[in-house]
């Protein structure tokens, strides 16, 4: 599957791994930083959608979306573990649950673009409560991160896990290194990680932004079964 994502910001709160761990898969080994978890809320929004050698397909090929994920790992193969993944579509919502197992939710979701600033809101309309509402834009260039920092940890990672049906998949992901800009946000609301069971710390995220990313992500092949 080929997608186009623009204007993404991640939103990264560090978090103790007993917070954490209750709530992914016993399978996977959480991976940390330093001794520290991570969660991030990501807002960004999708263009070009379409399977590989075919055209996207109208109302599925360009909505918003919004994650909440944290990092594990596999087998010595790090990977991205999501909570939660808000969508503006519903028929996007409906295939992605149904091809990929990941636990996506329909969203009223609006994305303004005024000159640097990104406005962006989302209201999830099925399951629990949840909500973001914000401003975000870049503060720098766009650079590259050195492999031993903490955002290419964050960042530089190519496969999602996903548990579906008492067995363990992963999805590889590919695309060329994150072209991270660092960011500024005024975030008026956020309660997507307390939707997923996590409190948040009141400081203030790590932020980054990237303005456009290309991806391919391969259908899920099943790894290990659980039961």
């Amino acid at each position: 599957m080929l997608q186009r994502w623009h204007d993404l910001l991640f939103a990264h709160w560090a978090v103790s791994p007993d917070q954490v761990r209750p709530l992914v898969p016993a399978e996977l080994e959480l991976d940390l930083f330093q001794g520290r978890a991570y969660v991030a809320v990501a807002p960004f929004h999708m263009s070009g959608i379409r399977a590989r050698f075919f055209p996207p397909l109208p109302r599925l090929s360009y909505f918003p979306e919004l994650n909440v994920r944290t990092y594990v790992r596999y087998r010595d193969i790090p990977g991205v573990y999501f909570f939660s993944l808000d969508a503006g579509s519903l028929p996007a919502v409906w295939s992605a649950r149904k091809a990929y197992g990941l636990p996506y939710f329909h969203a009223e979701m609006s994305v303004n673009i005024d000159s640097q600033q990104i406005e962006y809101s989302s209201r999830r309309l099925q399951g629990l409560s949840a909500e973001f509402r914000g401003r975000y834009w870049p503060i720098s260039e766009p650079r590259l991160r050195e492999k031993d920092s903490l955002e290419y940890f964050l960042t530089e990672r190519y496969c999602l896990y996903i548990i579906r049906a008492r067995r363990m998949f992963r999805a590889y992901i590919h695309h060329l290194p994150w072209p991270l800009q660092d960011a500024e946000a005024d975030i008026e609301l956020n309660t997507m990680a307390k939707a997923a069971g996590i409190e948040l710390p009141h400081v203030k995220p790590l932020l980054h932004f990237a303005r456009f990313l290309e991806v391919l992500i391969w259908w899920p092949e099943c790894v290990a079964d659980s039961r």
